[in-house]
């Protein structure tokens, strides 16, 4: 099945933050002694080519470059140690974070849904299958804004992996086929503006690329 035809299949993205001990620190955050979670739509999802949208009034978005866990089959209260049995691949995704709604948000003890969950907020690339990714907890991932080197980290620096993800996630929700768990962000995230190109990657596995232009405008 084609990578994108599976993604699509989801009924939701779970997303992980602060999973990464530096990104946490840049970013003035406690580090979590649990995973923080926060859901977006599926319709955010952007395949690769497609263009970023950064919505009126905003003037950029911030870049978060993570692997996407996707899930090959349902999975309920799920035991750690049978967890990665229940994955069908990997992918890299972006979380497109409009930081200003962000940071009022959680000044006023709100949801970060808007600043999150936004139509183009989550690029993503094909599936890589599972069995072509010997070890998901040593990727090298990167991102670059017009062609310099914003973020690179491994993996394997992860705060809570893939197996404990999956077992803490599927005993609060249900993963169904297609699901995907966006895994966190090492640090170096930062702003992305109009008429920029962000190109990222999994080093040795696939990259992606995606042009920044403003969201068109509704006249009522």
């Amino acid at each position: 099945m084609a990578a994108s035809n599976l993604i699509n299949l989801g009924t939701k993205i779970v997303a992980v933050g602060r999973n990464y001990v530096a990104h946490a620190k840049e970013l003035g955050n406690a580090v979590p002694k649990e995973p923080v979670l926060f859901l977006k739509p599926t319709t955010s999802y952007l395949q690769n080519g497609g263009t970023i949208e950064v919505p009126h009034p905003l003037e950029s978005l911030d870049h978060e470059v993570e692997l996407a866990v996707v899930i090959g089959k349902k999975a309920r209260d799920v035991p750690h140690a049978t967890a990665m049995d229940h994955v069908a691949g990997y992918a890299l995704a972006l979380d497109m974070t409009a930081r200003e709604i962000q940071s009022s948000a959680k000044a006023s003890g709100l949801p970060w849904t808007v600043a999150k969950g936004q139509d183009t907020f989550t690029p993503i690339s094909s599936m890589l299958p599972k069995a072509a990714v010997e070890d998901p907890q040593n990727l090298e991932l990167w991102l670059k804004v017009d062609n310099e080197l914003k973020q690179k980290g491994s993996t394997k620096d992860m705060i809570f992996k893939i197996p404990f993800l999956i077992s803490h996630i599927s005993s609060l929700m249900t993963l169904l086929e297609g699901d995907v768990i966006l895994t966190g962000t090492p640090e170096g995230v930062g702003p992305v503006k109009v008429g920029q190109r962000i190109s990222a990657g999994i080093t040795g596995f696939t990259d992606v690329q995606f042009n920044v232009q403003r969201r068109p405008k509704v006249i009522d």
